[in-house]
C-alpha cells in the first residue's frame, strides 16, 4: 500500500486520471491495464458502475501499485469507508462533503472533492481537500479554469467534466495539477467493444499531451 505522499507525487507526475463509467464492470481490469500501457497510472472507477466496490476490490489485488485504483462518485462517509477498505487509493466526489474528506484523511487516503464557484473552491480546501476537483469543467472552459485558479495559486485544481484533445493541454497550461477525462478517454461504446488497443493509444495520446503542455516534449 502506498502512502497518500506517494500517491500524490504519482498524481501530479503523470498528469491523467481516466474516469471510468460503465454498465457492464465484467472488462474492468483489463481496460485499466490498457490504460496503463499507455502510461495512465489513475483509474477512477466511479461507484455508478454496478458492483463497483467488488471491481475496485479486485482490480486492486491484480494490478496491485502499478494502477493506482480510484473510488468516484462518492457521496457520503459511510462510502468513502468502504471503498477505501475495498483498496481505493483516492476517492473522488463530485460535490464538497466535509465528512467524505474528514474520513478519507482519518485513513490517510487522497481526497478529490469538487467544487465550482470560488467560494466552493476554498471551502473545500479549508476542509482538508488535498485536490479540489472543478466540476463540471465544462460548463466554463478553460478560460473559467484559468480565472479561478488566479486567487488560489496554492490550491491544486483538477478540471474533470468534457475534458477533451482541445482543451486538456488548456487546462495543464492554465495550472491543473492533472485532469480527469472520461468519455473521450475510455467511453463506455469502447468499453463495450473492448477496444483495449484504442484504449492505450488515447492513453498514449493524453500522457503526451500533457507533457507538452508542461514544456517537457516527447
Amino acid at each position: 500500500m502506498q502512502t497518500k505522499t506517494e500517491v500524490f507525487r504519482r498524481l501530479k507526475a503523470g498528469g491523467v486520471v481516466a474516469v471510468i463509467r460503465a454498465d457492464q464492470p465484467g472488462d474492468l481490469i483489463e481496460v485499466a491495464r490498457a490504460l496503463r500501457e499507455g502510461g495512465v497510472e489513475f483509474v477512477e472507477i466511479t461507484l455508478t458502475v454496478p458492483q463497483a466496490l467488488r471491481v475496485i476490490q479486485e482490480a486492486v489485488a491484480a494490478l496491485g501499485d502499478d494502477v493506482v485504483i480510484g473510488a468516484g462518485t462518492v457521496l457520503d462517509a459511510e462510502t468513502a469507508r468502504a471503498a477505501i477498505l475495498a483498496g481505493a487509493g483516492y476517492v473522488v466526489s463530485p460535490v464538497l462533503r466535509p465528512e467524505v474528506v474528514v474520513m478519507s484523511r482519518r485513513y490517510d487516503i487522497l481526497c478529490m472533492p469538487g467544487a465550482m464557484t470560488p467560494t466552493e473552491v476554498l471551502g473545500a480546501w479549508e476542509a482538508g481537500a488535498d485536490v479540489v476537483k472543478v466540476f463540471p469543467a465544462g460548463v466554463g472552459g478553460p478560460q473559467f479554469f484559468k480565472d479561478l485558479k488566479g486567487p488560489f495559486p496554492h490550491i491544486e485544481l483538477m478540471p474533470t467534466g468534457s475534458v477533451n484533445r482541445e482543451t486538456a493541454p488548456q487546462y495543464i497550461r492554465a495550472g491543473a495539477c492533472a485532469i480527469g477525462v472520461g468519455g473521450e478517454l475510455v467511453g463506455r461504446p469502447l468499453i463495450a467493444a473492448r477496444a483495449f488497443d484504442q484504449i492505450t493509444r488515447n492513453a498514449r495520446e493524453y500522457i503526451e499531451l500533457v507533457r507538452q503542455a508542461r514544456g517537457l516534449g516527447s
